[in-house]
């Protein structure tokens, strides 16, 4: 049969385009966006790099790490703090511990006295009376801190030899404020009344004390419980070692009864009123 004689069916079929194949239609279940065809490993990797850091998350991680790195120091500081206590003898470490054990002690027995005296005023049946009871005693005791009266009772006397003229007036004034820490109520140094407002200095190879100039030996008589004051200057590092480095020689010697009879002036304030007035 010749091509003139083909069916005129067939001859449409050869004029008509190829058939363009239908194209694939994505996954039903891909999310939109999403490449097809990739893994799940892909997609996750892809997911996370590059790394999308919003303003938010970059200031709370710069926050975090300032917190780190102050927990970073802090510790390290009281690393370097402890390191002294690391290094100590174990009598040492008891009796530092017997100090600390003082110190509660004593500010606790402050605390039941403040409270006994509260009551007492609260119980009195003559309150007035009570109330000028205390007052007497409030300003007898506030006359030994100011140093306007004599005083007496148990204590230590401690006594500095300076024979090379090394001891500072700082380190008296570090044996002074130990000694207020241990409980001292009242403090003369060859001669000179220690008050709130006591300043030293140096002054040559000796050492003045409220402008008045005191030389080697120097003699402390302190008021107090010679139990928690001895023991306040031999502490490890404490006075007695700084001072013995410094070539100098310390003696404390307890006693049930420390006079202390050098007196301050009673100064009257220029500006400063009692506000009862």
């Amino acid at each position: 049969m010749s091509d003139h004689e083909q069916k005129p069916g067939n001859r449409l079929r050869e004029e008509l385009p190829a058939e363009v194949p239908p194209a694939e239609a994505p996954a039903a279940d891909a999310p939109a966006g999403q490449q097809p065809g990739l893994t799940g490993r892909q997609r996750l990797v892809k997911g996370l790099w590059p790394p999308r850091v919003t303003r938010a998350q970059l200031i709370v991680a710069l926050l975090l790490f300032g917190l780190g790195f102050g927990l970073a120091v802090q510790v390290a500081s009281n690393s370097d703090g402890d390191s002294a206590l690391r290094g100590a003898r174990q009598e040492d470490l008891v009796r530092i511990l017997d100090e600390l054990d003082d110190r509660t002690q004593r500010l606790e027995d402050e605390k039941q006295g403040l409270e006994k005296q509260r009551d007492e005023l609260e119980n009195s049946s003559d309150q007035a009376e009570e109330a000028r009871r205390q007052t007497v005693e409030k300003e007898r005791q506030l006359g030994i801190l100011a140093g306007t009266v004599a005083a007496q009772g148990p204590g230590i006397t401690m006594t500095i030899e300076d024979t090379e003229g090394t001891v500072q007036a700082n380190m008296l004034l570090d044996a002074i404020q130990e000694l207020r820490a241990a409980g001292a109520e009242a403090i003369q140094v060859n001669g000179v009344r220690v008050v709130a407002g006591t300043y030293l200095a140096d002054s040559g190879k000796s050492v003045s004390v409220d402008g008045n100039k005191i030389n080697a030996p120097y003699r402390f008589k302190v008021i107090g419980k010679p139990q928690d004051l001895e023991p306040a200057l031999n502490i490890p590092g404490g006075v007695v070692q700084t001072l013995e480095k410094e070539h100098a020689t310390v003696t404390v010697e307890r006693s049930s009864k420390i006079v202390v009879d050098a007196l301050r002036a009673v100064k009257r304030p220029d500006y400063a009123r009692s506000s009862s007035q």
